[in-house]
């Protein structure tokens, strides 16, 4: 019997799927002046971050890993309640004791012992300075004339690793708020129609406050290439494209 079917074997006697055993997720490394920090690109709006010994979980979904194989969490960030951005199971898988959750006044309705941060708040979490930033539509509505994503309910957040800002958006739209912000080093900036924003409306964004790295993401069949020439001369903008669609 080969090596290779050894292993798959014994991970189906186990009841492991191979296929889900050999998952395997795009990883940047960005340097701080306090270490490394490391991207896992897991899906959509999910991400994972390690830094300084300590694991983040942003917006963790079962239907983009399995996460009995992913390391639990120190600090679990969750933007809004939607089902694609909140799944309550696996934030129980994630927890640990002293796992610290940070979440909005919807959220905290699924997920019980967290922080809620209203829009504008600045905290320190699990050693982490924090800022909630609004997250909402301007244009993109329901039928009913409800926007996907109200104003003052949802966060994006501002998470300082080091010397490094990460801003990671959330649904929303180039609000004034996103356009305003100051000495963001790294970006995730949603693009899908109809609930968040145009390749258009991101680059207006990114235009307004130059993240020095830019990754769309939760882009679902929206085109990246589409906003990789919007900004091709933006030299103080790097846009990266990773999975995550």
């Amino acid at each position: 019997m080969t090596r290779l079917c050894l292993i798959t074997a014994i991970l189906l006697m186990v009841g492991v799927s191979p296929m889900i055993a050999a998952e395997k997720f795009e990883k940047d490394i960005i340097k701080t002046v306090a270490g490394d920090l490391e991207i896992t690109f897991i899906g959509h709006g999910t991400l994972m971050f390690a830094f300084g010994g300590k694991v983040i979980h942003v917006d963790p979904v079962a239907q983009f890993a399995d996460y009995r194989k992913m390391p639990q969490a120190d600090l679990i960030l969750i933007t809004h309640e939607h089902r694609d951005h909140l799944d309550s199971k696996v934030v129980a898988t994630l927890r640990q004791p002293g796992t610290q959750i940070v979440l909005n006044q919807a959220a905290a309705v699924q997920v019980a012992g967290g922080i809620v941060m209203k829009n504008g708040e600045v905290k320190t979490v699990a050693g982490f300075v924090i800022e909630a930033v609004p997250a909402y539509n301007l244009v993109h509505k329901r039928d009913s004339g409800e926007p996907f994503h109200p104003k003052g309910r949802d966060n994006g957040y501002v998470i300082t690793f080091g010397n490094q800002r990460v801003y990671v958006a959330g649904d929303t739209e180039n609000t004034p708020e996103m356009k305003a912000l100051k000495n963001i080093d790294i970006a995730f900036l949603p693009m899908n129609l109809p609930y968040t924003m145009t390749p258009e409306m991101v680059a207006d964004a990114a235009k307004a406050f130059k993240p020095k790295i830019l990754y769309p993401y939760h882009f679902g069949k929206t085109d990246p290439a589409k906003l990789t020439a919007l900004l091709k001369d933006q030299k103080e903008i790097e846009v990266r494209i990773r999975r995550m669609e």
